[in-house]
């Protein structure tokens, strides 16, 4: 059994970003930048936000965090992306969830220009990952991707079982995990709270991906041997022994599932790390496409 270590493949992502950013200054190219929109003080989105902030000045990105009342109405919200939308210097935008009930979500997330949508959340890049075209993929599904490509983990005609469908990793990861490229090509079935003999099924994959939200749900009689494991899940668990009050917990019961597994993720440690790195990724990009069609208009 190995771990698939976020904090070491989030790192090599980091570190190869941030030479590539080195190279953009020293061409006399614009710097990434970042611009991201806190509504409220939630405790797990105030220290999302502040990782995503840290990691950009880690790997030498601008910065911009907008901060906004839990009370704002959503009017303030539409005029502050739209503000960013046209300011030139940002590349990307992230509007952290989730948003208080006096806010549309879909609303805001269309609203958000494509070409600086690296959540991957905007309509028409769901509409070109489904295509297989070049787009903006969403960062945690994006991560996984890298952490599988960074241990080359064989993919191809394997049988994936996605436990999850949310628009944020369990569609898109089932898609990816299914298109013609590398990580890709596996057969994958999608389950879900209406799917039967789910017991049955997972036993079946050779790469099990969790992202349902419900700690400790794969549990070892669920797995092959030598599957591949990839939980996706963080979830507060009360534990008095913990100084916090509190301990994180992932979708899979890791003490007895990770035994028999080939390749596994922890909690924490493991996807939650590689998010971030997706998502300076997806910035670096933007930026990269907005050179290269500077490039395109000035010719």
């Amino acid at each position: 059994m190995q771990i698939l270590d976020g904090k070491i493949v989030s790192q090599a992502v980091k570190d190869s970003i941030k030479e590539k950013t080195v190279q953009l200054k020293a061409q006399g190219k614009k710097t990434p930048h970042l611009a991201a929109v806190l509504i409220g003080n939630n405790g797990a989105s105030e220290t999302y936000v502040a990782s995503k902030v840290k990691s950009c000045e880690e790997v030498g990105f601008k910065s911009t965090l907008v901060r906004l009342d839990a009370e704002v109405g959503e009017a303030v919200l539409v005029n502050t992306i739209e503000q960013l939308n046209n300011d030139v210097d940002v590349d990307g935008i992230l509007v952290q969830l989730p948003l208080p009930k006096q806010i549309n979500e879909e609303k805001v997330i269309s609203l958000i220009h494509p070409d600086k949508d690296v959540d991957g959340f905007h309509p028409m890049s769901v509409g070109k990952m489904v295509q297989g075209l070049p787009t903006f993929i969403p960062a945690t599904p994006y991560g996984i991707l890298l952490m599988l490509e960074h241990y080359k983990i064989e993919t191809k005609g394997k049988h994936a079982v996605v436990i999850g469908r949310s628009n944020i990793v369990g569609r898109p990861i089932s898609i990816l995990l299914n298109r013609n490229a590398y990580p890709g090509n596996c057969t994958v079935t999608v389950c879900h709270s209406h799917t039967p003999n789910l017991k049955e099924i997972c036993l079946q994959a050779d790469i099990i991906v969790a992202a349902l939200g419900k700690p400790q749900f794969l549990t070892a009689d669920m797995v092959k041997e030598n599957a591949v494991v990839i939980d996706v899940g963080i979830t507060r668990v009360a534990d008095t022994t913990k100084k916090s009050g509190f301990a994180i917990k992932g979708d899979v019961d890791f003490a007895n599932v990770a035994p028999k597994c080939s390749y596994i993720t922890p909690v924490p440690g493991g996807v939650g790390l590689m998010t971030i790195a997706a998502l300076l990724m997806n910035t670096y990009n933007a930026c990269l496409q907005k050179e290269v069609e500077g490039l395109k208009l000035k010719v």
